[in-house]
């Protein structure tokens, strides 16, 4: 069992190497990095930094599924197809949702301390 365990962490740890190849998650990572640094900056407390790790890891897995539907959709309809079109921007709408809710996460945790 142990085995297995390690080789799922392995292929898990491949996945977010080629999710940190897409240019995407490389803002992503970028903005992730800020956001850390504006956290310790601004001295956030442990309940903010909750809703800031949630909101932001929200964000990372909604990028993740939406990276591997669109390389899975390349794979199955190479060509166009309006259904496959539909799926990839369903896919890019949460991610955009996710980001919004961020957003207001970060609105509401660091907006009082720099006004």
């Amino acid at each position: 069992m142990p085995s297995k365990a390690a080789a799922a962490v392995r292929y898990a740890l491949h996945g977010v190497r080629y999710m940190l190849a897409e240019r995407n998650c490389q803002v992503l990572a970028a903005a992730t990095l800020a956001v850390g640094a504006a956290g310790l900056y601004f001295s956030i407390t442990a309940l903010e930094w909750c809703a800031v790790i949630g909101a932001t890891a929200l964000v990372w897995v909604a990028e993740g599924l939406n990276t591997a539907l669109e390389r899975l959709t390349d794979l199955v309809s190479p060509g166009f197809h309006p259904l496959a079109k539909k799926a990839k921007d369903i896919a890019a709408g949460a991610v955009l949702l996710a980001a919004i809710g961020a957003l207001c996460v970060g609105l509401v945790v660091f907006l009082p301390r720099v006004v």
